[in-house]
C-alpha cells in the first residue's frame, strides 16, 4: 500500500496493492498496522454506503461536535471526492483539495476530524463506501454551500449545469458564517 500526502498535510491519498489474476482481483482496504505505520493511528466505529446518480452532489458535511475521520473510497462509479479544511488554527484554513476516487483506480483517501467533505459523481453512477471514526450525529452536523465563492471549489460541471442536491445540501450556509474548529 502506498500513502501520498496530497496539498493538504493530513490528507492522504492511499493507492492499494492490487492482486490480479484471470478470475479478478484482491486489495486490503483496510489494515490498522500499514495505517498506523502510516499516521493514521484511527479507530472505525461505523460503515456507510451510498448509491448516487450522475451530478449528484452530496456534501459539504462535517459534525461541530463528535468530528468524523473519514477513510473514503469508491466501489463503483467515479466521483470527484472533495475536502475543505475547517480548522482555525490551520495554515490551510478555508482551502479546498479534490480527488478523482472510482471503482478502476481504486484510489481511497484519508479525510481527518476537522474537515467538511463531500462529492460529485462523474460517472452514470457510483457507489461510494467510507469508514468513520466517530458516530453520525445529526444535532452536531453543519454544511457548508457547495459553491460558496470563500472557497471556490472548481467543480466539473458543465457551462450551467447545476448538481441535484438534497433540500439540506441546498440551504446550507455560507463558509463565512459556518461553525469551525478551533
Amino acid at each position: 500500500m502506498q500513502f501520498i500526502e496530497t496539498g493538504i498535510p493530513g490528507v492522504i491519498r492511499i493507492v492499494p496493492a492490487v492482486h490480479g489474476d484471470e478470475r479478478g482481483h484482491f486489495m486490503e482496504t483496510w489494515h490498522a498496522k500499514c495505517f498506523a505505520d502510516a499516521g493514521i493511528d484511527a479507530e472505525f466505529v461505523q460503515d456507510n454506503s451510498s448509491l448516487s446518480s450522475k451530478a449528484t452532489l452530496r456534501g459539504m458535511h462535517y459534525q461541530i461536535q463528535q468530528p468524523q475521520g473519514k477513510l473514503v473510497r469508491v466501489v463503483s462509479g467515479e466521483v470527484l471526492d472533495v475536502v475543505v479544511d475547517m480548522r482555525r488554527s490551520s495554515p490551510y484554513f478555508g482551502q479546498w483539495l479534490g480527488e478523482v476516487l472510482s471503482a478502476s483506480n481504486r484510489h481511497q483517501l484519508w479525510v481527518p476530524p476537522g474537515f467538511a467533505h463531500g462529492f460529485l459523481v462523474l460517472s452514470d453512477t457510483a457507489e461510494f463506501a467510507y469508514k468513520c471514526t466517530d458516530y453520525y450525529a445529526p444535532q452536531f452536523e453543519r454544511s457548508v454551500r457547495w459553491d460558496d465563492p470563500d472557497i471556490g471549489i472548481d467543480w466539473p460541471l458543465g457551462n450551467g449545469e447545476q448538481p441535484l442536491l438534497s433540500a439540506k445540501d441546498a440551504a446550507a450556509g455560507s463558509f463565512r458564517d459556518a461553525e469551525t474548529y478551533s
